[in-house]
């Protein structure tokens, strides 16, 4: 089902209400389970990703359907490498041409039994649950930081340990220190370096949990702020020391005029004049962010050169392909530089017909509903994508006066 958007001037604003950490529950997840846990877990996101984790953790069965869930594909392939048993993993038409060889061939170095079903290198996947040697390995580290979580997190149930040699750009490194910070309050001992991980062979204890309110969800609203250009909004439930990359961010915004203001067990948001007339910036670190600085920086003319974007190819969809078609049709002519840089250098094309499509991507629908302030009647393809993520995201923008019409 498709949406028709707009907003009027009268929406209250108020307390926005985030979902919890998409990031954070899966991997604590996954390390509840390796630890046989019985203790709660607070807060945990009701997200399509994170039911479908939840599904296969609790099934019965040995076949595994995930959908587009790529943060499942990969920590499950590894967590069933270890668990007795033969498994099959599959997914949607674009997770089967999602690769995940890098991952796979690391798994069957370190004693894993692992199949391609169908194409070598993609899902579907056989595995046969099997005793675990570990040692050390050689990884590259600059397709997905994915990879290397998964593989810490079951590596506390290796025989040896593991020591990982992080070879190349290390994308997305504070992933990667968020997975190593929640195997430690599970009791795991981990060593994080420039491009090094080290892991002992000693397991979980069980521990109670409480997963935080979700950054990468808060891009949307910084971004909704910078486009309108005025207004306040209030964020509860983020942290200002969290475990999350995406909280970089907050000095980030600053550029395109949006300031940060932390309080009690909240965040206050408020527009103010841009601090930059055209901007540079590596996205290494928060690539989910890509698509909301991007539709914020057309629609403020902010011309940019975004590095770092390398690993938005093997996302939900192709998301430079994407970015490039789909704010063609609101009139911005974007291009790549190979696959790690992505330029608005403010040149306009023709308006086309304003109908956004998502490509099954959540990040899509979310990122471009805010350009509906300056596009009203925006049509938003495939409304209901944005579960995977953000369940409550239509019903949040409300407050701020979105008005929808479905098609």
């Amino acid at each position: 089902m498709d949406i028709a958007i707009h907003f009027e001037p009268t929406g209250t604003g108020g307390d926005i209400q985030l979902p919890a950490s998409k990031s954070i529950s899966n991997r604590v997840l996954i390390i509840s389970a390796l630890s046989d846990s019985l203790m709660p877990i607070y807060n945990l996101s009701d997200c399509d990703d994170t039911a479908v984790m939840l599904n296969v953790l609790n099934s019965n069965d040995s076949s595994f359907d995930i959908g587009h869930a790529g943060t499942a594909m990969r920590f499950l392939t590894a967590y069933l490498s270890r668990i007795a048993g033969k498994w099959e993993i599959t997914g949607s038409a674009r997770m089967k041409g999602r690769p995940v060889a890098v991952l796979v061939d690391a798994l069957n170095r370190l004693g894993a039994q692992i199949e391609y079903k169908e194409k070598e290198g993609f899902p579907p996947l056989i595995i046969r649950g099997s005793y675990l040697e570990g040692g050390e390995l050689e990884i590259p580290a600059s397709v997905s930081s994915q990879y290397i979580s998964a593989l810490m997190m079951i590596a506390p149930y290796m025989a040896k340990g593991l020591k990982l040699i992080l070879k190349g750009q290390v994308v997305s490194r504070t992933y990667i220190h968020m997975t190593a910070a929640l195997m430690r309050e599970f009791g795991a001992e981990v060593q994080v370096g420039e491009n090094m991980v080290e892991v002992c062979p000693r397991p979980y204890t069980p521990v109670p949990f409480s997963v935080e309110a979700d950054w990468s969800a808060a891009s949307y609203f910084y971004e909704w702020l910078a486009v309108k250009g005025e207004g306040e909004l209030r964020l509860p439930g983020l942290l200002p020391n969290s475990l999350q990359g995406d909280a970089r961010q907050v000095e980030v915004w600053k550029k395109w005029g949006v300031e940060t203001f932390f309080e009690a067990g909240a965040v206050r948001l408020k527009a103010c004049r841009p601090m930059a007339s055209a901007v540079e910036f590596d996205f290494t670190g928060m690539p989910d962010l890509v698509q909301s600085f991007v539709v914020a920086s057309c629609l403020k003319e902010i011309p940019f050169v975004f590095s770092g974007v390398q690993t938005l190819r093997i996302k939900e969809t192709d998301r430079i392909a994407a970015l490039i078609e789909e704010m063609a049709r609101l009139g911005y002519s974007l291009r790549a530089e190979g696959d790690s840089r992505l330029i608005w250098d403010g040149k306009r094309c023709a308006t086309r017909n304003p109908e956004i499509a998502t490509y099954h991507d959540h990040r899509m629908a979310m990122a471009f509903a805010p350009a509906a302030w300056k596009f009203p009647g925006l049509v938003i393809r495939d409304r209901d994508v944005v579960t995977k993520s953000f369940p409550g995201y239509w019903e949040q923008f409300g407050k701020l006066g979105l008005v929808s019409q479905t098609q």
